[in-house]
């Protein structure tokens, strides 16, 4: 790992950033490594209100003012910015994440971009629903609507892509016309803040983007969605904090839209080609450390190929080149924290007690050359468990799965929608109607076949049950971020 000199990461707020007080200070360590690279300025509430209060300022102001095409065009000089300063950004989100270089170059980054050209053509693009009524004593009306900023959205992004939900969020936010109050993760403060960078040198008028840094409760993020000035709250992150997220703003009745947790599953028939299965099946589940939202932590094999699966998702996992971060060779990175790892090793205690046999992982890697105080482990599959027991239930999110017989097509159905969340399912099939069919009877928000993590950001996205509220995506994405207005005119 190279070495960092510890560096400040500042609130931005109104177009420039804030001094930090000495009182409000907390460091920021390499999860890799477990040492502090940033010391981060944790926002107090008049922090968080004078954000506020400046992104209602700009709304009030010239913001309020542009057009489509201004803002669209800020979005895509924004991107091209962004490309300019690519590494900065990769070596802010390896420090800040410890995941791979080249995840954070080919993922993370790259998907940055894209999401701000694309979220530019979409907007842009857009039509205005307009109807033509007639009257009943004779002659026309014209109905037509027109779509009006949210206004001040607070917009809070998790810690596992910071970079790609943020910017995922934002982009949309923008083009609408929104200013936005954003919240990054304390576990991954950097890129948000450097992102205020961006938008400082491509002329986004002060006030349109805040970023402040924090905690959940008693912190940034509850000063920011108790403020009477916010007009919206999105947030991806776990159920348990949505659920927390909904109390505060229900008083007000703020609309929301929540993407939370999951426990994915992943249905494989006995007429796949098992290369590609087990291929999809590793990235499904070890991507990211398995810190993915979308990853799969239950996998249903039909019971004539359950063996050849598991044996070829063991020597997959075995595969994994755990190590530095800045290595192209390095496939897997440590969990996000110490703490975070604390979790999910409770989960490998629960799932030897319930019974499971561990394939292969199960607890934390030697791995020395300075990653001995990172927060690292093993990519973990086990078998012998079943939806009864607690670690096939309730979400996990690390790098770990379990493998759970069927026998028929009716059964894995079961199983797989045997689950409180319901964001992503995988079905793996040659057989196109099963495929069409399976994935169909899915109740979660996006069903794949024979692919994983392959998407169109047109699409919808989100999740049904304890996985979320509302989507996001294409004219989701707008719908969400505007209110509209129907006008009706006498003809």
């Amino acid at each position: 790992m190279t070495p960092q000199a510890p560096r400040w990461i500042r609130n931005f707020v109104d177009g420039r950033f804030v001094d930090p007080d000495p009182a409000q200070i907390f460091d920021k360590s390499n999860p890799a490594t477990g040492t502090a690279f940033a010391h981060v300025h944790q926002a107090d509430r008049p922090v968080v209100d004078r954000a506020v209060t400046s992104a209602r300022r700009a709304l009030d102001g010239a913001w309020g003012r542009t057009s489509v095409q201004q803002r669209t065009a800020l979005l895509r000089r924004a991107a091209d910015r962004i490309e300019e300063r690519f590494e900065e950004f990769v070596a802010a989100e390896v420090a800040d994440t410890g995941k791979p270089v080249t995840q954070a170059r080919e993922l993370d980054v790259a998907r940055a971009v894209t999401n701000f050209r694309a979220f530019a053509d979409i907007v842009a693009a857009a039509g205005q629903e307009s109807f033509i009524t007639e009257r009943p004593g004779g002659g026309t009306a014209l109905n037509y609507a027109v779509h009006k900023p949210l206004g001040v959205v607070a917009v809070i992004v998790p810690w596992n892509l910071p970079l790609l939900l943020l910017t995922w969020k934002v982009a949309p936010a923008l083009a609408c016309g929104n200013a936005v109050v954003v919240k990054p993760s304390e576990d991954t403060p950097s890129t948000a803040t450097l992102l205020a960078e961006v938008f400082v040198e491509v002329g986004l008028p002060a006030g349109v983007y805040n970023v402040v840094h924090g905690f959940g409760g008693d912190s940034a993020g509850e000063f920011l969605t108790s403020h009477p000035g916010i007009d919206g709250v999105t947030f991806t992150g776990s159920s348990a904090t949505g659920s927390q997220v909904m109390k505060t703003v229900a008083p007000r009745v703020r609309p929301v839209s929540f993407e939370l947790g999951g426990k994915n599953a992943a249905i494989v028939f006995d007429d796949v080609d098992l290369d590609e299965v087990l291929s999809g099946l590793s990235r499904s589940v070890f991507t990211n450390t398995g810190q993915v939202c979308l990853c799969t932590e239950r996998i249903y094999v039909q019971r004539s190929i359950f063996d050849d699966i598991a044996a070829g998702l063991v020597e997959r996992a075995r595969d994994l080149r755990l190590g530095d971060p800045e290595d192209t060779q390095t496939t897997t990175g440590p969990l996000i924290s110490q703490t975070h790892r604390d979790k999910v090793l409770t989960y490998f205690e629960m799932a030897e007690r319930e019974g499971a046999k561990v394939l292969t992982g199960g607890g934390v890697p030697a791995l020395g050359s300075g990653l001995e105080g990172g927060s690292w482990i093993e990519p973990t599959l086990w078998t012998g468990l079943t939806n009864a027991d607690r670690v096939v239930r309730e979400e996990i999110f690390g790098p770990v799965a379990a493998l759970i017989p069927f026998d028929t097509e009716v059964e894995a159905i079961t199983l797989a929608n045997d689950t409180d969340y319901g964001l992503a399912s995988a079905v793996w099939t040659n057989d196109l109607r099963r495929g069409h069919r399976v994935a169909q009877a899915m109740n979660v928000g996006m069903s794949w076949v024979n692919t994983w993590y392959l998407r169109d950001l047109r699409s919808p996205f989100g999740g049904m049950g304890l996985s979320g509220i509302g989507r996001e995506g294409g004219e989701s994405s707008r719908h969400f971020y505007t209110q509209p207005t129907n006008v009706c005119v006498s003809l």
